[in-house]
């Protein structure tokens, strides 16, 4: 019999397939329908920091500068009522899917500073979370805000967290950074538990029209798998933190790539979106076989086969490929 089994955050799992946040996990009956899907895993919808700290005097100052100017740009917050709506009901549904179901249950935190929401951290705890994953999703617009500081800030930021936290903590990255290996090192020294790779970017559109900038949001492809399985594969075995991967996981060919690139598990959301929980099924009867067609008997015997440290000829995760790729492009002449 085949084995998909692997651990994540000193989670046993079932397979490397987690349902990562979105509108399936934020709710008790999609959470019901992922598990019974095959689903080793779910992480909730992230509560964002302004939910926790928004009373604050220094935060509330930070979130309403520039509102004045601009009284369009508050459009974009939620008001206090609502985000304290949004907590009470993040930690119901925490507990209530603890109850309902067997899998694990991870929740997500979405923000840039430490001291706001510790707190909070410590009631996910209370409510049944088994894990915490940081979303440090952060978007630099001053140019007085130097990439270093940035850095410093999110690596405090980790191990602030890990310092309070009872339970294991990832950290959910963009791939927005100078070194991302240098960046992952010291998370790693700062007691992150493992690193999700990547955080999607979400950047607003133009309207020609009313000239106003408004959010676009495009569900993820496979193409964009590429660039957490080059990180992946330059990350796994330098970090004693786990690699999971997320965005552009769609067929089971992307999660095997994951997993020979080193990840420990992988994420699902949009593809979910797409086809519906039952998708999770679908993509774990054709990795099993695969698994038997390539007489693989356990998903650990191909975790990292395809890393840097692994394959003969490095080159293509440094300037090799960049170099080959372009060389050998060729123009193609329109069809008549």
């Amino acid at each position: 019999m085949k084995n998909l089994a692997t651990d994540y955050l000193g989670l046993q799992l079932k397979s490397p397939l987690v349902a990562s946040s979105g509108p399936l996990t934020g709710t008790l009956d999609g959470i019901r329908r992922l598990e019974d899907a095959g689903a080793a895993a779910v992480v909730l919808p992230s509560v964002f920091e302004e939910q926790i700290t928004l009373e604050a005097r220094a935060l509330d100052h930070d979130l309403n500068r520039g509102t004045d100017s601009n009284p369009e740009a508050s459009g974009y917050l939620p008001d206090f009522q609502h985000y304290r709506q949004q907590l009470d009901d993040c930690l119901e549904l925490l507990a209530a899917a603890r109850r309902a179901v067997c899998i694990p249950i991870i929740a997500s935190l979405n923000g840039a500073t430490a001291g706001g929401w510790l707190r909070f951290a410590h009631q996910l705890e209370q409510a049944g979370a088994n894990a915490i994953e940081l979303n440090t999703y952060q978007l630099p617009v001053s140019n007085h805000l130097s990439g270093e500081t940035i850095e410093e800030s999110l690596i405090e930021l980790v191990y602030q967290v890990k310092q309070n936290a009872r339970v294991p903590v990832a950290v959910k990255l963009s791939s927005q950074f100078t070194s991302i290996p240098h960046l992952a090192r010291h998370l790693d020294s700062a007691g992150a538990d493992a690193l999700v790779i990547f955080n999607r970017f979400y950047q607003p559109d133009f309207d020609v029209e009313s000239l106003k900038a408004v959010p676009s949001l495009h569900l993820s492809t496979s193409d964009e798998l590429l660039l957490r399985l080059h990180w992946t594969a330059i990350l796994f075995g330098n970090l004693r933190a786990q690699i999971a991967v997320t965005g552009g996981v769609h067929t089971a060919a992307d999660v095997l790539k994951a997993i020979m690139a080193g990840a420990q598990i992988t994420m699902m959301t949009s593809a979910l979106l797409q086809h519906g929980p039952q998708h999770i099924a679908v993509v774990q009867s054709e990795i099993l076989r695969w698994m038997d067609e390539h007489d693989y008997t356990a998903i650990v015997q191909m975790r990292g086969s395809l890393s840097r440290h692994s394959v003969p000829d490095s080159s293509p995760f440094e300037r090799g490929n960049y170099i080959k790729t372009l060389s050998q492009y060729t123009l193609r002449q329109p069809a008549s």
